[in-house]
């Protein structure tokens, strides 16, 4: 046979290209990391794991895929790098072997009413085109069914050589599908007038009482100056073209004391500036005035849809977009299954394929219109992994903060499975997690510590799950930790009785929630757990409720603000300095001139995500040089914020530092199992579970008799689970109800009452499946928590 034919393969050498499978960490310093050196497989699954504050999000998050982030913003040309700012470059030695890393985190996605679930993913777009190719009547292209596309019509003159005639006159029409009276946000806001201005006075003696329109300043100089109105007259006695032109006016440029200024009346001014922002974000006063003037309701006109009447009027089998939007998710993916056109078969398949990810990854109980801003932190994140399921990228580095967040043990094989799907394309995956479920599919794990904040940042183990339950490590130890069914339960000293609950989903549930005891509320997630224990329990007077939401706070807030520790802190050192108290405040007179006491500076980048850079000034240290010269205990203030709970614990216990006002307050939070926090921290990078046990270190102190806590487990490891056991026994002991609404079986275990939801997700649950003992719920095995239970006890 000659050269030219021969087909029988011949053995060679390895490519050079196939052996760069591995990602080399070199000497990482970034927090807490204590020069961690690793190597990484690539295209496997690796699971990073140890206790809280150990330096897993500074090793994956902050120097893995920052890096990545770093160079692919320097491979743009330099002109487009001149508009985003310089990243830092994390502190580590070598990186190599990096892909383009994908974070997957649980921030929550923006809370813009026009942003839902069917936007964020690619199932609206493709729905869109679904309708304008087969909807009934036809009413034009897809961005007819967009509610976030106007109709505008306009008429204006282009010029066409066309003989002798130069202009041609022309109308142009674009046909969007938003609702004209909500603008597509399916709420209109009625605003109390009386909350804005004081119709007894006039503006010279201080009319308008929203917040930020004080005599002296530039809002009340635009009313007064204008010409419109009288500043004199009282506001009840202007004639109706007075009042119109005070409230309703149309925006109008004049000049006010020299300078171009836009006029428009108070109620359009006060729609811009206060009611199109998010409520959360506000600063407390302003939104108490939004609370106070404004009332929401569903707009009349789309009853809510956010649609114009053309776009709900199109229909394919008698259902509008507005009625596909709103189905539960596994139901609509039945609905297009019925679907058979052969014009549009492969969008029906792509869409078909979007849908079903929903189902597969646990949230078929969602609908296309539920509001983005609306989803808890793990909905977000799984909601954000539809993306990349059916994405043609392969050999990237996905990077995962606690996919299982909120997921019942049920739920969780699916996410094991999709992690899985991931990898087996080719891709590197990395996951930061906690639970021994996930843990248990790594190819690779390695586990930080030993300890938190200082005593962390060391890698204590690298290699398998087999491995790594035989290695000493704390996680090693902790791996195959099983609680035990309390065997005798505590006795009820009260009831709180729900009666005909149908917040959501549930169906009039009826239920006798006992008091003085540990009660927890269970099920699937979607099942109705958090509408019964947050929609139907009274917010009375003590019933103290702590749930996972962002804190009230901008970035400048951190442990120490929000729990009040930084008082006692700021008067101990204008003690021993003899100087202010604000001078030990950095959004005071502290402050760094230069990036305000903010410690980085923020550079917005309009439509790409905002980048913070240290401040070169002070170093990230906040303040002042001036300040740091005032010493308390032989630390500056700087020096004190850096601390950790623990460290703080013992420097105010003793010594020229003792202060028992800050001891107090720092004891809580050790109690919660914060200790490794650090008290400086911006209240912005904490994770869910860390932010509601910051919420209840604060509610500790109150007179609240019931507490009502959101998946408390969520972020804490193994070993931090037992700490908190602990600590909900102390607070029934002490007397108080706590109601936990959780997923983790140690916790279901450690209840004297569980009260169980199901027996699926949306309209498939809301029903109460099971109440009684944990030792009755194993023993009956009738749910799919009991199931769960039984096998994690090993009964």
């Amino acid at each position: 046979m000659s050269k030219a034919t021969r087909t029988d393969p011949r053995p060679s050498a390895p490519h050079g290209a196939d052996s760069h499978d591995l990602i080399r960490v070199l000497g990482a310093r970034e927090n807490n990391l204590k020069d961690v050196s690793i190597e990484i497989p690539k295209r496997r699954l690796t699971v990073f794991t140890g206790v809280s504050g150990s330096g897993k999000s500074s090793l994956v998050f902050n120097t893995i895929a920052a890096e990545s982030q770093r160079l692919i913003n320097e491979t743009y040309s330099s002109f487009v790098q001149g508009f985003m700012p310089t990243l830092a470059r994390p502190e580590v030695d070598v990186l190599e072997g990096l892909t383009t890393a994908i974070i997957v985190d649980q921030q929550r996605m923006g809370a813009d009413p026009r942003s839902t679930v069917g936007t964020a993913t690619d199932a609206n777009a493709m729905l869109r085109i679904l309708f304008s190719r087969l909807g009934k009547p036809h009413i034009g292209p897809p961005s007819a069914y967009a509610f976030n596309v106007p109709s505008v019509s306009a008429s204006g003159a282009i010029t066409v050589e066309r003989g002798a005639k130069k202009a041609v006159k022309a109308t142009f029409n674009r046909t969007g599908g938003m609702c004209p009276r909500c603008e597509g946000r399916g709420a209109v806001s009625d605003i109390d007038l009386t909350q804005l201005y004081d119709d007894s006075k006039s503006l010279n003696e201080g009319a308008i009482t929203i917040p930020g329109y004080g005599s002296d300043g530039w809002n009340m100089r635009l009313y007064k100056e204008s010409g419109f109105v009288d500043p004199d007259k009282p506001i009840r006695k202007y004639t109706k073209r007075e009042l119109h032109d005070f409230l309703h006016h149309e925006p109008t440029r004049m000049k006010i004391a020299g300078i171009n200024m836009t006029y428009e009346g108070l109620v359009p001014r006060i729609q811009k500036s206060m009611l199109s922002k998010d409520k959360e974000a506000m600063q407390p006063h302003i939104r108490a005035f939004v609370d106070r003037a404004v009332t929401f309701a569903a707009c009349p006109e789309c009853e809510g849809t956010r649609l114009s009447e053309g776009a709900r009027s199109s229909k394919i089998k008698r259902i509008s977009i507005a009625d596909a939007c709103a189905m539960q998710i596994s139901d609509l993916a039945e609905w297009v299954r019925g679907l058979d056109e052969p014009s549009v078969a492969p969008l029906l398949a792509a869409l078909q394929q979007t849908l079903d990810s929903f189902v597969e990854i646990g949230l078929g109980y969602l609908a296309l219109d539920r509001p983005a801003g609306t989803l808890s932190g793990g909905e977000a994140q799984r909601v954000k992994m539809i993306r990349h399921l059916g994405s043609s990228l392969t050999d990237v580095t996905y990077v995962f903060d606690e996919p299982t967040a909120g997921l019942h043990p049920h739920d969780i094989q699916r996410m094991n499975d999709l992690l899985l799907r991931l990898r087996d394309k080719g891709n590197t995956v990395l996951v930061v997690e906690h639970k021994p479920e996930t843990i248990v599919i790594a190819d690779h794990v390695v586990d930080l510590g030993p300890g938190a904040g200082t005593g962390g940042g060391s890698v204590c183990f690298e290699g398998t799950v087999e491995e790594l339950r035989k290695g000493g490590t704390v996680t090693g130890r902790h791996f195959d930790d099983r609680a035990k069914v309390k065997e005798t339960p505590r006795e009820r000293t009260g009831t709180l009785q729900i009666r005909g609950a149908s917040a959501n989903n549930l169906r009039d549930v009826d239920v006798d929630i006992p008091l003085g005891v540990l009660a927890v509320v269970t099920g699937v997630a979607g099942s109705g757990k958090s509408s019964l224990v947050h929609g139907s329990i009274p917010a009375e007077e003590g019933v103290v409720s702590v749930d996972q939401a962002p804190i009230r706070g901008s970035r400048r807030s951190n442990p120490a603000t929000y729990t009040g520790l930084l008082d006692p802190i700021r008067k101990a050192f204008a003690k021993a300095n003899d100087v202010k108290p604000a001078l030990f405040s950095a959004n005071s007179e502290g402050a760094c001139p230069t990036c305000n006491g903010a410690g980085v500076i923020y550079t917005d980048l309009a439509m790409m995500a905002g980048v913070a850079t240290t401040c070169e000034d002070c170093e990230g240290k906040r303040f002042d040089a001036s300040v740091l010269d005032y010493h308390l205990g032989g630390r500056d203030i700087s020096e004190v914020l850096a601390m950790s709970v623990d460290e703080a614990v013992e420097f105010f216990g003793a010594g020229e530092a003792h202060t028992p006002a800050a001891q107090r307050i720092l004891a809580r939070l050790a109690d919660v199992g914060l200790g490794y926090l650090t008290l400086g921290q911006p209240l912005t990078t904490l994770s869910g579970g860390e932010r509601q046990r910051l919420k209840l270190a604060t509610h500790m102190a109150d007179k609240g008799g019931v507490y009502v806590l959101d998946e408390p487990t969520t972020g804490l490891h193994l070993a931090d689970v037992e700490q908190l056991l602990g600590l909900l026994d102390r607070l029934v002991d002490s007397g108080k109800s706590v109601i936990v609404v959780e997923h983790h079986q140690a916790v279901m275990a450690h209840a004297d009452w569980i009260i169980d939801l199901g027996p699926g997700a949306g309209h498939d649950g809301g029903r109460l499946v099971f109440e009684g003992t944990p030792a009755d719920l194993v023993a009956a095995r009738s749910t799919l928590t009991g199931e769960h239970l039984a096998a994690y006890v090993g009964a």
